[in-house]
């Protein structure tokens, strides 16, 4: 789980939508909804088979609906690597002979 960090440094709890447990989550709680209605007599007959899509549809419509109002900030290209870092620092060379009076000491 990705947490945000507050202001202060410390964790708020908060994270990302996951799109694929909402759009499910949404379907499976209108096959209930339907289940109930068939099971108290509310709907029968020929009912039930317009009723079916409904959930899918719904939670399509979710998911759809998630996916354009996150979709620009959970894909957006990051910038990483090297552009627009810090200078790379020289590195300085050790002489590998002490004894040897050619090469160059710090």
């Amino acid at each position: 789980m990705n947490d945000t960090l507050n202001d202060d440094g410390r964790p708020s709890g908060r994270h990302q939508l996951n799109i694929g447990h909402l759009v499910m989550g949404i379907a499976l709680l209108g096959i209930l909804g339907i289940w109930a209605l068939v099971q108290s007599d509310t709907v029968g007959g020929d009912d039930v088979r317009w009723l079916m899509p409904i959930p899918w549809v719904l939670a399509g419509a979710a998911g759809l609906t998630a996916t354009a109002i996150t979709g620009s900030r959970r894909y957006a290209v990051r910038q990483t690597g090297w552009a627009g870092g810090p200078e790379p620092t020289p590195t300085v060379q050790i002489p590998t002979d002490p004894t040897d009076p050619t090469e160059e000491r710090p």
